[in-house]
């Protein structure tokens, strides 16, 4: 049986040079080759969909090139539209990639387009099956047992209220309500921002207004949090803090500070396909089996930059740095041969 994948939070920018730590980390924790998939459903309204996962791409291309990631976009944008969270060719490259993120955007148009989505259950079925789930501001809202509407509180003025989010973490036990931007100052003196933009009276108001008693989770800005589900594992990594507000109490946890998941509830690890329809379970087999025969036949990238770097110690008449380099690949399964159009690598059998 798969380990189920990590799970990161962002409290905010995920493309800065902070929130490389994250990724990072996330990916330490992965098996290469990492293949990435972007999903644009919370920007899907935004005629710049597409450009808003370019830019994470590109970032992630540029700042996490150790870990030589191949990288697509699902652009589930819209329900009922060619672009559709529903449609399985639109998500299918998502069920080959082993790293999922899904960041800006509407919390509340990512959690309508994505409830009972065939998107959503993929995303699911592949995280129970190993891969990475990394959300970031408005996704940490969305995938909340309750969503904050923030853009229609903060933005429109309409009432304080909830709308219903995900609830991803409901299948880990827990009741939780996921707040980023906690100690946002974008308002300066005049105009308390923090709680997500709502500040700390409206936000306190809204809490009490909350369907059911819940946990909350509260996420400064540049500041990220990594949980290994198997071990109940959170590490805090960025230049902020967490905080969990449970039962009337609020703890802080600082930059690398671990905790327990139980902290935030009665942790506990879901049914491997629990609430997962049985097509997309399959679906999602398929494809992992699919990706295991491939990835069996073509090198990953870590095996081909130690292929290129001992062409270029043969290059310059280094053997022994070249033997050494023959040797590490033999011992993770590799045969190297050198032809005139340089090395060519194939499985030990």
């Amino acid at each position: 049986m798969s380990e189920i994948g990590p799970i990161a939070l962002f409290g905010s920018g995920e493309t800065s040079p902070i929130a490389q730590r994250i990724h990072q980390r996330v990916m330490e924790l992965l098996a290469a080759p990492i293949r990435g998939a972007i999903v644009e459903t919370p920007a899907g309204f935004e005629p710049n969909a597409a450009g808003v996962a370019q830019k994470i791409i590109d970032y992630l291309e540029h700042r996490l090139q150790n870990f030589r990631p191949t990288l697509v976009s699902i652009p589930a944008r819209k329900r009922g539209t060619a672009f559709s969270p529903d449609d399985p060719a639109i998500v299918a490259p998502l069920l080959a990639a082993n790293y999922l993120f899904m960041g800006p955007g509407s919390p509340t148009y990512a959690a309508r387009q994505l409830m009972d989505s065939y998107l959503w259950h993929a995303m699911l079925a592949r995280h129970r099956l190993g891969a990475a789930l990394c959300f970031s501001s408005a996704s940490t809202i969305a995938i909340s047992q309750h969503a904050m509407p923030i853009y229609e509180i903060y933005k429109v003025g309409e009432d304080l209220h909830w709308k219903a989010g995900l609830d991803f973490f409901g299948h880990f036990g827990l009741s939780l309500v996921v707040v980023p931007h906690w100690n946002n100052s974008d308002g300066g003196e005049e105009l308390d921002t923090s709680h997500c933009y709502l500040g700390a009276e409206r936000y306190q108001q809204l809490l009490a207004m909350a369907p059911n008693p819940v946990t909350v989770l509260g996420i400064e800005e540049n500041t990220g949090l990594v949980i290994r589900p198997t071990t109940g594992r959170c590490e805090v990594i960025g230049s902020g803090a967490v905080v969990i507000v449970r039962d009337g109490t609020e703890v802080r946890y600082n930059s690398k500070d671990c905790f327990a998941a139980t902290e935030l509830g009665a942790w506990q690890l879901p049914a491997q396909q629990d609430a997962i329809p049985a097509v997309v379970w399959q679906d999602a087999l398929a494809a992992m089996d699919s990706v295991a025969e491939r990835d069996d036949v073509v090198p990953p990238p870590d095996v081909v930059a130690l292929a290129d770097k001992r062409h270029a110690a043969r290059q310059a008449k280094d053997w022994s740095a070249a033997d050494g380099l023959r040797d590490e690949l033999a011992a993770r399964g590799w045969q190297v041969s050198d032809t005139p159009g340089g090395p060519e690598l194939s499985r030990i059998q």
